[in-house]
């Protein structure tokens, strides 16, 4: 196996035993190097992550644990630490945390908690290297932001956890992608999406937990459903906020006991399968107005993950745009100049990244150059205002006149009059601005609404 195949860790301790037990521990793709005095401490080589005991000493009285996690982060910010301690000092751990260390591991260790601890690592820079590998985009979550670094960080602590994991975020977020991801960090294990929204309710108990053949007109084989095609594998439940109530009861039932029974048949299968779960509206919203079941909410969440609106982080809008546009070449070559990047920022993005991908194809196929201007971009971001010659105006209708440089305004008021018919009701609700402070616009431009053909 190559270097590069392997991943690296650090044992800081001055007990030799904790050495040869975790050497004892070391799996084949992992190389472990051991350091028993702080000031033996070197960085000749990269580290996937350090286990170091708080309780090295410079002295009596100060613990030199801390001064190494300060020390190795300084020189390494991305490795991640892991403190160790026989001491429970709720003092300590806390310390330990706020210098910088993941988590804190209790001595005498158990060789499974050690063991997890390590395939955490693993996905965690396994999901690094996928973000950095533009072949795969289709399977990463795209982003260098701190939002972005905190994402890829809880996808990776679940790394061989079983219980149920809800995904909420508004639509276009990415929900899916997180759910591929969890599903892929756990290696060769079935994947089964479902649609809860497209699914007929009449159909619902067939579809997800199968029937046999005679058990209703049309059936005519026999058919596995959709959890039991996910034994052994994630159950992707998308939409689950579409879930019509009584349905919801079933969905728990197999929840909560683990067994399916196919639709006509009395024979009981069990089923392991985690379930991961989307939705786009927050469940617990629904749960005060009586649309959901908190039982069932609880069952679905074992775990939870939000998953930021492209408002948040829009730090990675670059490198999204980035991705998308690779994503068609060489067929088309485009890049965005810095005048439409900054416009992207300055975008709200209602559809978040699924509304940036379609203005990046779009742009891909209709922009005359290789490099995109702004006056391209603003087309496609407010195709209600082309063509027109005021298309470089950046208009943002959820802010209004409020979001454009003066000397654009009497343009943009001027084409949304010939758009709406010089409605005026019309206009001000567009540009978000009361009727008195449109006419009060239209005066101050000395626009002529008779004139305006």
């Amino acid at each position: 196996m190559s270097e590069k195949n392997y991943f690296h860790l650090l044992i800081v301790d001055d007990d030799p035993l904790i050495h040869q037990a975790l050497k004892l521990l070391q799996p084949p793709h992992w190389k472990f190097y051991s350091i028993s005095k702080p000031e033996h401490l070197s960085f000749d080589r990269f580290y996937h992550a350090a286990f170091v005991d708080m309780h090295l000493r410079a002295d009596d009285s100060h613990p030199f644990g801390l001064y190494v996690i300060k020390k190795i982060l300084e020189t390494l910010p991305q490795l991640q630490v892991i403190a160790m301690s026989g001491d429970f000092n709720p003092e300590l751990m806390e310390k330990a945390l706020k210098f910088g260390a993941e988590k804190f591991l209790a001595k005498p260790f158990h060789d499974e908690e050690v063991l997890l601890n390590l395939e955490k690592i693993e996905a965690h820079w396994t999901l690094r290297n996928l973000n950095e590998d533009r072949q795969n985009s289709h399977l990463q979550w795209i982003g260098s932001s701190d939002v972005s670094q905190g994402i890829r960080k809880q996808i990776s602590q679940l790394r061989g956890e079983t219980g149920a994991i809800l995904i909420e975020g508004e639509t276009g977020t990415g929900k899916e992608i997180v759910a591929r991801l969890l599903n892929h960090q756990e290696k060769n294990r079935p994947f089964i999406p479902v649609n809860l929204a497209s699914i007929p309710e009449n159909l619902f108990e067939s579809e997800m937990f199968g029937h046999v053949k005679g058990a209703f007109t049309g059936a005519d084989q026999n058919k596995i459903g959709l959890i039991q095609a996910a034994h052994g594998g994630d159950l992707f439940l998308d939409e689950i906020e579409a879930l019509p109530l009584n349905l919801q009861a079933k969905l728990l039932r197999f929840l909560e006991s683990g067994e399916i029974r196919r639709v006509g048949s009395s024979e009981i299968f069990k089923v392991q399968t985690r379930v991961i779960s989307a939705s786009n509206i927050p469940l617990k919203k629904m749960i005060e107005e009586k649309l959901f079941r908190e039982d069932l909410y609880y069952r679905l969440t074992s775990f939870k993950i939000r998953v930021p609106s492209l408002n948040e982080r829009k730090e990675d809008i670059a490198e999204l745009v980035q991705t998308f546009f690779e994503q068609v070449r060489p067929r088309r070559n485009k890049q965005l100049n810095q005048e439409a990047l900054e416009s992207l920022k300055k975008y709200s993005w209602p559809g978040n990244v699924r509304e940036l991908k379609r203005i990046c194809e779009q742009l891909s196929l209709t922009s005359p150059l290789p490099l995109v201007r702004n006056e391209d971009l603003q087309k496609s971001l407010f195709p209600q205002l082309a063509p027109s010659p005021f298309a470089e105006t950046q208009i943002h209708f959820e802010d209004g006149l409020a979001s454009l440089n003066d000397q654009y305004e009497k343009k943009v008021i001027m084409n949304c009059l010939l758009q709406k018919n010089k409605n005026i009701d019309l206009v001000a609700q567009t540009l978000k601005v009361s009727k008195s402070n449109l006419y009060k616009k239209i005066k101050d431009h000395s626009i002529d609404l008779e004139t305006l053909v």
